[in-house]
């Protein structure tokens, strides 16, 4: 086991792509002799050379649109967007071509592109770098999400999604990135598709990624004070997503609250409420709840604590479940 932050945790499974495949390179803005915005790319241009990680513009449809071009001439590219509010430029390249190409070729194409976006906010940043945009790329189909909420998930995840032969993109929870925690660099995590239950209960079940999951963690240890044995469950892939998880645990729970970041209205929330109610609708002893942010642009930092999900919010919508 080694303590490390998550954020060099992506770092050392960034590094150990780079040196098991010379086909992997990274390209993003400020990623080279800067190290990022981050510093996740820190140290790696000096270890692997500059045609390895690579500066590139000011522009986010050019870098991956080169990835894509890479990517069909045998490479496995690595492309960083800055922050997820930046994405938007790119956003024609990721969905009209990105994600059609193997379905377009009829399976003779694959375009094994990894899209690195730090995304969410409690940065207290300016407009356009807290966003949280998973459910517009979870629409689309041919593209894997995936985003890890603890060190030890984001080194091997990050490895999984470059290995793919499909598009991935890697939402990094950037308030996250200073979260310590064990790696086992020598035991994989389990594959980013499948949920983990992160901590059992019987009462309710409490749905969570990325950067809500310690949220969801501290709501169920204070729910645990009034005598309520709250399960939490981290949902790690976006698309596809677990259903079978969320299922068997909701059954036994009775009760199901699904936090995000990303506004409720139209979020992944729906769509996981939708597909569990149907799945469980007699063993739920209380409507599918949903928490997350207001349908608005992102706020002002001053006032983000107003907009993010916390735990006060959490146990409300808990106290509305066990009301039923």
């Amino acid at each position: 086991m080694t303590r490390m932050t998550m954020a060099k945790a992506i770092t050392a499974g960034l590094r150990r792509v780079l040196a098991e495949d010379p086909k992997t390179l990274l390209m993003g803005e400020d990623i080279g002799k800067l190290g990022g915005v981050y510093r996740i790319t820190e140290g790696l241009q000096a270890e692997f050379g500059e045609d390895r990680v690579m500066d590139s513009p000011l522009a986010e449809s050019g870098i991956i649109g080169t990835s894509i071009g890479l990517a069909l001439r045998g490479y496995r590219p690595i492309a960083e967007i800055q922050f997820d509010g930046f994405v938007f430029p790119a956003f024609n390249q990721i969905t009209t071509q990105l994600a059609k190409l193997h379905m377009r070729s009829e399976g003779r194409l694959t375009v094994p592109v990894t899209i690195r976006i730090p995304f969410g906010g409690g940065i207290g940043s300016v407009e356009h770098h807290s966003e949280s945009p998973e459910a517009l790329f979870a629409h689309t189909a041919g593209l894997r999400l995936m985003t890890p909420s603890t060190p030890h998930d984001a080194y091997w995840m990050i490895q999984e999604a470059v290995a793919s032969p499909d598009p991935v993109i890697f939402f990094e929870p950037k308030r996250r990135y200073w979260l310590k925690g064990d790696v086992d660099t020598e035991h994989r995590a389990a594959p980013a598709a499948t949920a983990q239950v992160v901590r059992q209960g019987n009462d309710a079940t409490v749905v969570a990624w990325g950067p809500l999951v310690p949220v969801a963690l501290a709501a169920a240890q204070a729910a645990q004070e009034d005598g309520r044995d709250v399960e939490v469950i981290d949902l790690r892939s976006l698309s596809p997503i677990d259903f079978d998880t969320v299922t068997a645990s909701t059954k036994k729970t009775g009760r199901l609250v699904i936090a995000h970041e990303a506004p409720t209205f139209g979020g992944l929330g729906g769509e996981i409420a939708a597909r569990v109610t149907e799945r469980a609708f007699y063993e739920l002893q209380a409507p599918v709840l949903r928490v997350g942010g207001f349908h608005m642009p992102y706020p002002p930092s001053k006032v983000e604590a107003n907009y993010l999900p916390d735990i006060d919010r959490l146990l409300e919508a808990l106290d509305r479940s066990f009301a039923h």
